[in-house]
């Protein structure tokens, strides 16, 4: 009887096992389906792409006014002709530079003498993209380019990183929003008190160099009133210059000064 027993009971436990085999599997197929059907479902699917918007436009950040207070006015008292070594000077003494005017005058500036007829009417000179025409003390005065060659021959005996750049048709809103706007100074040619400029006298070049418009034999023109000045500030209607012609900070309405920019070839100098 014992023996009978014992064998249905193993029987017995041989059945429950294979039972709980059998959903142990069920149940194992289940959570498979389960998993299968949650990473099709449609609420579990990649979200959809956000619909694509316009950039948001950046506004501009700059000051409405602005004045550099470091640029100090120089009144051309000495150096008759030497508009462009004044504005140079304001402009290295506002960057910490010990110079007076007389400095790039007597010992940088390229001169190159200007031979006129007995009329005035022609002659001979450099390309004053090349050299100074005549000298700071009585002259016809220097663009930009070879103020800044000049200037960059100082700025080297100083032993300093700085350097000048010669700017061409650069928007005088662009010079603000680049360096005045933060701190930099720039010296611009424009005409003296924004006064009409007028071909007053025309020569045969004689002298050029690589930063030269002319070729030798061509003629080149010298406008009345040229001016160089630096932009030392500016508000919503005015720019504000270290200006050697009135000996202090001057101030002119926004669209003249633009004007006589674009008549005297939109140049400028910044260092950096």
């Amino acid at each position: 009887m014992y023996y009978i027993k014992s064998l249905k009971h193993f029987r017995l436990t041989r059945i429950k096992k294979r039972k709980l085999a059998v959903l142990s599997v069920l149940a194992g197929l289940i959570i498979v389906l389960s998993i299968i059907a949650a990473c099709i479902s449609p609420a579990n699917s990649r979200p959809a792409e956000p619909e694509p918007t316009e950039p948001a436009v950046q506004e501009n950040t700059i000051p409405e006014s602005y004045m550099i207070n470091s640029v100090k006015a120089i009144a051309m008292d000495d150096l008759k002709a030497g508009c462009e070594t004044y504005a140079c000077t304001m402009l290295l003494n506002s960057l910490g530079f010990d110079l007076d005017e007389h400095t790039i005058a007597d010992s940088y500036l390229n001169c190159q003498y200007v031979y006129l007829t007995e009329d005035g009417l022609d002659g001979e000179g450099p390309d004053m993209y090349s050299a100074f025409a005549g000298t700071a003390y009585a002259g016809w005065g220097v663009y930009a380019p070879s103020m800044a060659k000049s200037m960059n021959e100082y700025l080297k005996d100083q032993k300093s990183n700085l350097k000048a750049y010669a700017l061409e048709n650069v928007e005088l809103d662009d010079l603000v929003e680049q360096y005045v706007s933060k701190g930099v100074p720039v010296m611009i040619w424009a005409t003296t008190y924004m006064q009409e400029p007028y071909i007053y006298h025309t020569w045969t070049v004689n002298y050029v160099d690589e930063n030269a418009k002319t070729k030798i034999g061509d003629k080149f023109s010298w406008y009345m009133h040229e001016h160089c000045l630096v932009l030392a500030g500016y508000d919503k209607e005015n720019y504000y210059f270290g200006d050697s012609t009135a000996g202090t900070i001057s101030c002119f309405k926004k669209d003249l000064v633009k004007k006589r920019y674009e008549q005297m070839f939109k140049q400028a100098i910044v260092v950096k």
